[in-house]
């Protein structure tokens, strides 16, 4: 199944940069990206809440909830694997599954996530984040345009029969 290839491919690559980060010495860090003119800074944070930092002192419900939610992710996507016409949304269940599943595996053998990027640029200089909070972020996003397409063509559709109705 080319869904649960996508996950493997990015949960395996934040992990594999979040290794990379932990690997390093905390010293040289932070510091700008090379070749970013400043405008990406790398950093070695780790997080043991939420994003940050949001109830780091409930460790068994910063566990729990992630991984219920990405199990009834997973099981949605599960469900509409076969599904004509629903591949968008299972690529954007695959980007949060996979992001998700990185920072699942953080929490569970780490006992924090790893973050590592910045956008220096306005009020996102404060914000560090790794490549798996881009993925739930974007699937996110692309669920939401789905769903809101959906919508759209449902009101497109109670108009045309709204019109039949008037016309009878």
């Amino acid at each position: 199944m080319i869904y649960l290839g996508l996950i493997g491919i990015l949960a395996a690559g934040d992990q594999w940069l979040k290794h990379v980060v932990e690997a390093q010495e905390p010293e040289k860090f932070p510091r700008p990206l090379e070749g970013t003119k400043d405008r990406i800074w790398i950093y070695r944070n780790h997080n043991a809440g939420f994003p940050f930092g949001f109830l780091e002192q409930r460790e068994g419900l910063v566990r729990t909830v992630p991984l219920i939610l990405t199990s009834a992710l997973a099981g949605s996507l599960f469900a509409l694997r076969k599904k004509k016409g629903e591949g968008l949304r299972n690529i954007s269940a695959a980007l949060v599954i996979g992001g998700s599943l990185s920072n699942l595996y953080d929490r569970y053998v780490r006992g924090y996530v790893v973050d590592y990027l910045s956008l220096r640029v306005g009020p996102l200089k404060e914000v560090v984040f790794n490549l798996g909070d881009i993925f739930i972020l974007l699937g996110a996003t692309i669920h939401a345009v789905c769903m809101a397409g959906e919508k759209g063509n449902d009101a497109q559709g109670k108009v045309a029969i709204d019109k039949n109705k008037e016309i009878l």
